[in-house]
């Protein structure tokens, strides 16, 4: 007959508080890890049993502290460390789904001895395979114990921020960072995020971008850039300021990802701090005019906070608040101007160009710039009388009009041409006489504007510009 669940718990128990060996005490604890996958088990443990693995934890760290210290002695560790890594996968199992063994650990004072034993193990200079088990052990028993569980969140942040998110989140150990980012995940919220702006604590923020983009297929990693990180305006512009060229285009590309994939709005004020850089840097995408520069990193950066404000701008929730951005609107137009003007000086990336001109243009970084600039200004004049007449007073629509032919070096120019021109012509009496007066003066070609669906018509001694119906071809 099978031993009750309970009088299985007490009996393993009792030898783990007599054993008087670490081998003796390792196939007790390994059973209790067994046991402690079951709900039931888990369920009728009492604090003898999380007592007396304190007690075996507590052992452990004078040990460790003194291999720290001594390396003569870390020849005798693996022992202690093999069953020291058993002590954390029991209380990790003992803590699933079971808010009151999470409650009795805590109160026993695990956590805080967890700490100092992961930071002891991250001091330990040695090689051995036990000493890292132990370490990925002992953050896993923190996840869990911090899982739906505020007061043990609170307990571990206290405790291990910023020194032991840092230490974890710069180990060259990919499944150290993994546990690291799980524990930082769950005990992260708005407060939490907020005091992540602060000098101490910032690195922890920039060390999880370091690490996104070290292990791009990291989950815990991705959940804390896309659920926490981007979520706080202030954070992402505190953050930006600190990183390099090659990780603010990492992180845009994540913003990107977010938008396109979710059809998610970034949060108010990261939209508006994206769009001033690229207000500030943007004459830099020039510098790709000349070969030599294709690799700017500058422009690189750029080039993808143009990407992000056309997604953005696409998005109903944002669009009002960059309709009503100070300059940008007319930053776009003038940039649009001076790429045009380069791509007309001399034959480069900027160039209109109808012909297959090798795979080397095609794949150059700036190949689509002059597309998405056009996107942009479409879309910041979508039923924005002002922005219209902004455009108009910028000498934006003869520009416009001047890139609507198919051209290799940007990809579908032609089309968002069409739609800049119906944006800023909706509803908008100036904009459609200046378009008829150039068609009138030979400098808007007729066959442009009828695959617009336009076309000039003369009334009441006024030219009018009215859309037509296209009969598709048979």
């Amino acid at each position: 007959m099978a031993e009750p669940a309970g009088e299985a718990l007490g009996t393993l128990a009792e030898r783990l508080s007599q054993a008087a060996a670490p081998s003796g005490c390792l196939a007790t604890a390994r059973q209790l890890t067994g046991l402690f996958r079951e709900a039931g088990h888990r369920k009728n443990a009492t604090e003898h049993v999380f007592q007396n693995l304190l007690q075996i934890l507590t052992k452990a760290t004078s040990e460790v502290d003194v291999a720290c210290k001594d390396v003569g002695a870390l020849a005798h560790l693996d022992d202690c460390l093999l069953l020291l890594s058993e002590c954390f996968r029991c209380l990790r199992n003992a803590c699933v789904q079971c808010a009151n063994n999470q409650n009795i650990m805590r109160s026993l004072g695990l956590i805080e001895v967890s700490v100092h034993l992961i930071q002891l193990l991250q001091k330990l200079e040695t090689d051995l395979e036990s000493s890292l088990t132990a370490f990925r052990c002992g953050l896993q028993f923190l996840g869990n114990i911090a899982t739906g569980n505020v007061d043990s969140q609170r307990r571990i942040w206290k405790l291990a921020c910023p020194s032991l998110f840092l230490s974890c989140l710069n180990h060259q150990d990919e499944k150290i960072i993994e546990y690291c980012c799980m524990i930082l995940f769950t005990c992260l919220n708005p407060e939490r995020i907020r005091a992540l702006q602060e000098e101490n604590n910032l690195n922890v923020a920039l060390s999880v971008l370091q690490a996104c983009r070290r292990y791009p297929e990291s989950e815990w990693v991705f959940l804390i850039v896309t659920n926490h990180l981007l979520k706080c305006p202030e954070l992402v512009e505190a953050v930006y300021a600190r990183l390099s060229n090659q990780e603010r285009t990492m992180l845009l590309e994540l913003v990107l990802s977010e938008i396109s994939d979710k059809n998610s709005a970034v949060c108010k004020g990261t939209d508006t701090f994206l769009s001033s850089c690229f207000q500030e840097k943007c004459q830099s995408v020039l510098r790709l005019a000349s070969a030599t520069n294709d690799a700017d990193e500058e422009a690189l950066v750029t080039l993808r906070l143009l990407d992000a404000l056309c997604e953005m701008t696409s998005n109903d929730g944002q669009l009002e608040r960059l309709q009503a951005c100070p300059d940008l609107l007319e930053t776009a137009v003038r940039t649009l101007q001076l790429a045009h003007l380069s791509g007309k000086q001399a034959p480069n990336v900027f160039s209109a160009t109808h012909s297959a001109r090798g795979q080397e243009q095609v794949s150059h970084p700036a190949v689509g710039f002059k597309s998405h600039l056009i996107c942009l200004i479409a879309n910041l004049c979508y039923r924005n009388k002002a922005n219209q007449d902004k455009v108009y007073e910028l000498d934006g629509i003869p520009l416009i009009l001047d890139n609507c032919s198919i051209d290799d070096n940007n990809p579908f120019i032609s089309q968002w041409a069409v739609y800049a021109i119906h944006n800023l012509t909706e509803q908008n009496e100036r904009n459609q006489e200046l378009i008829s007066q150039m068609e009138r003066q030979g400098l808007a070609d007729t066959s442009i504007l009828e695959k617009m669906g336009l076309r000039v018509e003369k009334e009441d001694q006024k030219l009018i510009l009215r859309s037509i119906q296209k009969t598709p071809d048979l």
